[in-house]
């Protein structure tokens, strides 16, 4: 499942800087003995009742080990504890609901009646699977983003290459651990932890790799749709993501909403909470009780039960969260929570930041948000819209007629009213628009990414 190596990569708590595990470390010689190995499962499919049972055994084998996930998900992430847990139950879902799918995969059929040139002919389609996949999972979800990937692959047939992120590669390692015990054959699934450029490269290059499934960074994900053209490749990147916050909404359910969902797990999620457009009438009562509930949250150590907000992944991320911050202010932003030079860094808010600041208009992937007044819903639907991204955006308000409007007006693959749009559930569509990503994950969604349709005709 894990390459043989002499070699290894220590992986190392965010928090405390300490070893929390090992990986063995992987080359581009072991990438392409992984597709051999994958391009030979291919020649002995696996039914798909064996499929799905397989699926089904993961998910009981998660929950059994379902703090042993989570404990490995905070200490090699960073991520609190509490919200670890939701991590690895949220795999427990992806899993089953790939199973279900799993057991109902099937094609279409087609009314050639409807036609006089198919008259007399009896069609459907088969669904078959792609072929071997190629997968590139980042570090923020070390768990539950790689059983998105992992889990509806097997269930529609196709063998797996995984390179995780090498930040947190040991949540993939043990659910690599945990699928090779459910009974999944030799050659299905193979995890690389090593250089992105020697494993992606050749990811990219052999043609028997049929498809790259990517969450990451646009610039990255963009550049390996450029290179592997022939391919499909399915991306799921980044966002700034906007929240419009409208006069008539309940402002006690808004502030509490998002003072969890700007800042939890440091922000370090697509879809935290980024942007605030709050209506002029309503900022000074948001802000009285937003502030309050972000000040409260409990920054500090993630293993500990009570900590809302632990470490970014590294010192790099924390420098250039900070230089945006100071950045932003220079421009005339004004800091309403939080510092810079806090440690760890903690939530902080900034207020009347302009559009053009990084903080605004690029993603920061950490425990930063904006909240920025505007004088119409036409207004803060126009500036939520500026920018390159596109994954999931929410509003608040106490009316259909604007969160209907909202709907149509947000330029955004997913729009919540009265929820966070750092919501996600398993089964849902989840996916962007514009640089945010072309596909929709959600297994019974990416199954049919992984599929390929045979249309058979028959002469009646």
């Amino acid at each position: 499942m894990a390459t043989a190596t002499e070699e290894w990569i220590e992986v190392r708590s965010p928090y405390s800087g300490e070893v929390v595990g090992r990986a063995p470390k992987s080359s581009a010689q072991d990438a392409r003995r992984a597709v051999d190995a994958a391009a030979r499962a291919l020649e002995s499919p696996l039914p798909a009742h064996e499929r799905a049972a397989i699926l089904d055994r993961v998910a009981g084998l998660l929950r059994e080990r379902h703090e042993d996930m989570a404990q490995t998900i905070c200490a090699e992430a960073g991520k609190p504890i509490k919200t670890a847990r939701v991590e690895a139950s949220r795999a427990v879902s992806t899993y089953t609901f790939a199973a279900v799918e799993a057991r109902k995969l099937a094609g279409d059929v087609i009314p050639m009646a409807a036609s006089e040139a198919g008259e007399g002919k009896i069609a459907f389609t088969l669904r078959r699977p792609v072929g071997v996949i190629g997968a590139i999972s980042p570090f923020n979800f070390p768990c539950n983003l790689v059983a998105h990937k992992l889990a509806p692959a097997l269930a529609a047939g196709c063998p797996v290459v995984l390179k995780p992120a090498s930040q947190t590669p040991l949540s993939a390692l043990l659910l690599a651990e945990l699928q090779q015990e459910a009974g999944l054959p030799a050659g299905w699934l193979t995890v690389l932890v090593g250089p992105s450029g020697e494993i992606g490269d050749v990811l990219v290059e052999d043609e028997r790799v049929r498809m790259i499934t990517f969450t990451g960074s646009s610039g990255v994900g963009w550049g390996i749709a450029e290179r592997a053209a022939k391919k499909r490749v399915r991306l799921e990147l980044g966002n700034s993501t906007p929240v419009v916050v409208a006069a008539d909404a309940d402002l006690e359910l808004t502030a509490t909403k998002l003072a969890a969902n700007a800042f939890s797990f440091a922000g370090q999620s697509c879809i935290s909470v980024q942007r605030i457009y709050v209506e002029r009438p309503a900022l000074e009562g948001f802000l009285e009780r937003f502030l309050p509930k972000v000040e409260a949250l409990v920054v500090g150590d993630p293993g500990d039960e009570a900590t809302d907000v632990g470490p970014v992944i590294d010192s790099d991320a924390r420098t250039r969260i900070a230089e945006w911050v100071e950045e932003a202010q220079s421009a005339g932003a004004k800091l309403l929570a939080g510092a810079t030079d806090a440690e760890p860094l903690g939530p902080i808010v900034l207020a009347e930041a302009p559009e053009t600041a990084r903080v605004v208009c690029d993603e920061v992937f950490g425990p930063v948000c904006v909240v920025n007044a505007v004088d119409s819903l036409e207004d803060a639907y126009a500036r939520a819209n500026e920018t390159d991204y596109g994954l999931q955006a929410g509003v608040f308000t106490g009316s259909i007629a604007t969160a209907l409007a909202a709907a149509g007006a947000l330029e955004f693959g997913g729009v919540t009213v009265n929820e966070a749009p750092t919501f996600r559930a398993d089964q849902m569509p989840y996916g962007g628009v514009k640089g945010s990503g072309n596909t929709k994950e959600g297994p019974a969604y990416t199954i049919r990414e992984m599929t390929e349709e045979r249309l058979v005709v028959l002469q009646a």
